[in-house]
């Protein structure tokens, strides 16, 4: 059996705005909620289908996936796995024009089920800033991140040494209150323990009944060979210490690629402007170029290379992420003009200058200006 159009099952049309498209879900999930309709199958049933849709639709690029795909697009890894579709997730629009806040700060379970605030700690960011060597070749790194971390004198519980915390009075231990308003029933962290469900009367000296102290954290990080500029790397649980014994949060790296003198890098090719000396580019003959592998090729220069001429060394770019194969390295010509030349170098510059028996020996500034010449002789 087919499923239904999500635009249907939300009563709009599939050139809805980001607006219409909420107000409808807020109209449809307020009417089929399972509070409202208690018992009711159907309204249950209906309800999945409301938080569902708006799951997709909400969401630019699943949209844009939906849009173009239709259902096929969450078949497999998408958006699948509506069966156990959390109410809670969708239904925190609702949650947050009629009570002012998103729905976790009330606790609110679909299930009917109360649920206890975790007291998890803070995700952490570090931008990590790595040379184009080092991400060519790979390397394991040491960085240091100021964070906080379980407090070791009272390990974690933030009560003084032999003591210990107590039941809350106002949660009796649950860490949240509940109270009703209209057809809701509405869970709020319990103000007194701020959600650990338990009181401290003696707190740790260290730790101030926290159960986390300030430090800076040594960790070795793993640079892939090849990663790509802004790429994050997620360490679980190195972020902070969550209060009193809660589970720590993650720590996101983010790679930010220094810019290099000599290279400028496209994915996995490598780019350089390489200077050519005159008597090279008019004469032929080669140039070393160095390469981030730390080998150093030799290039032919063809008789007669021009600036901005591009040479292609195949598979001495950078390595390409997961795939075992490298990119290129493109050189673009430039040819030096001579500096301080001896009266030797200039004496034989004017007797080449000089020489009128070859001629097009500089065919583009020869044409340039001839071309001047016929516009002004056509001017006249």
């Amino acid at each position: 059996m087919s499923k239904e159009d999500y635009y249907q099952t939300l009563g709009v049309s599939n050139s809805a705005t980001d607006a219409e498209i909420k107000s409808a879900y807020r109209k449809k999930a307020m009417q089929h909620h399972p509070d409202k309709n208690k018992g009711d199958k159907t309204s249950e049933k209906q309800f999945k289908k409301i938080n569902e849709a708006y799951y997709v639709l909400k969401d630019k690029e699943k949209r844009s996936q939906y849009d173009q795909f239709g259902h096929q697009a969450f078949e497999n890894n998408g958006a699948a796995g509506f069966k156990d579709f959390d109410f809670g997730s969708g239904f925190s629009d609702i949650f947050e024009e009629i009570f002012g806040g998103a729905s976790e700060d009330f606790g609110f379970n679909s299930r009917g089920s109360r649920k206890r605030t975790s007291g998890q700690g803070s995700d952490l960011r570090y931008d990590m800033e790595v040379s184009l060597e080092d991400i060519f070749s790979g390397k394991k790194i040491i960085i240091h991140v100021p964070t906080k971390v379980k407090c070791s004198d009272c390990n974690g519980n933030g009560c003084k040494s032999g003591t210990s915390p107590e039941t809350c009075p106002d949660c009796e231990g649950y860490g949240s209150v509940r109270a009703s308003q209209g057809f809701f029933t509405i869970e709020r962290t319990c103000p007194r323990c701020g959600g650990a469900g338990q009181a401290i009367s003696d707190p740790c000296a260290s730790c101030h009944g926290t159960g986390r102290v300030d430090k800076k954290k040594n960790l070795s990080v793993e640079i892939p060979a090849g990663v790509e500029n802004g790429t994050r790397i997620r360490l679980a649980n190195e972020g902070e210490a969550g209060e009193r014994g809660g589970a720590p949060g993650d720590l996101y790296i983010f790679i930010i690629e220094k810019p290099h003198t000599i290279f400028k890098r496209n994915g996995g090719d490598l780019y350089c402007k390489a200077p050519i000396p005159m008597t090279t580019a008019t004469l032929g003959g080669h140039i070393e170029v160095p390469t981030l592998d730390g080998t150093v090729v030799k290039v032919k220069i063809p008789s007669g290379t021009q600036s901005e001429s591009n040479f292609r060394l195949s598979n001495k770019g950078m390595p390409r992420l997961k795939r075992g194969t490298k990119g290129d390295l493109f050189l673009q010509a430039f040819v030096e003009t001579p500096v301080n030349l001896s009266s030797i170098q200039k004496n034989l510059l004017k007797q080449f200058e000089e020489d009128k028996t070859q001629k097009n020996t500089s065919p583009q500034s020869e044409g340039f200006f001839t071309k001047l010449k016929d516009l002004w002789s056509h001017k006249k």
